[in-house]
């Protein structure tokens, strides 16, 4: 088995010899890409900033939607509460949640205490008939 099987040896340039030198193209690897390129390449360095992973902090949330279907569960279970008036009082420090987001809805009155609580989640919480209370961290 010879080299005639492993492909062009013109590389699709007609007479072998033409192509055959780094001048054809300009140079070798990406050498004259601002010049012999239509778009100019980025030559060299990072772009953008990344945080330090120190700063970054992971925040456990959870959608006021998903509270309110879990709130019957929640009191039979014994990690929420009932009050007089029948809201349902849902501490979210102790299910290890961190913030409340707005997405879903909100059928019962529920009171809910948590570090931090979107515009939405509090907006939902209080037209249904619930609070929000938050609390330190």
């Amino acid at each position: 088995m010879g080299n005639k099987d492993r492909g062009s040896g013109t590389h699709g340039r007609g007479f072998g010899k033409k192509g055959r030198g780094a001048g054809h193209r300009g140079g070798r690897g990406k050498t004259g890409g601002q010049k012999h390129e239509k778009y100019p390449q980025r030559k060299f360095g990072k772009k953008g900033f990344k945080r330090p992973q120190g700063v970054v902090e992971e925040k456990e949330v959870i959608n006021v939607g998903e509270l309110d279907q879990m709130a019957d569960y929640l009191v039979e279970s014994g990690l929420a509460s009932t009050d007089e008036d029948g809201n349902i009082s849902i501490d979210a420090g102790d299910l290890g949640i961190d913030k409340v987001l707005g997405s879903g809805k909100v059928t019962k009155p529920i009171r809910v205490k948590a570090s931090d609580f979107s515009s939405s989640a509090e907006k939902k919480i209080e037209e249904a008939g619930g609070g929000v209370e938050k609390q330190d961290e």
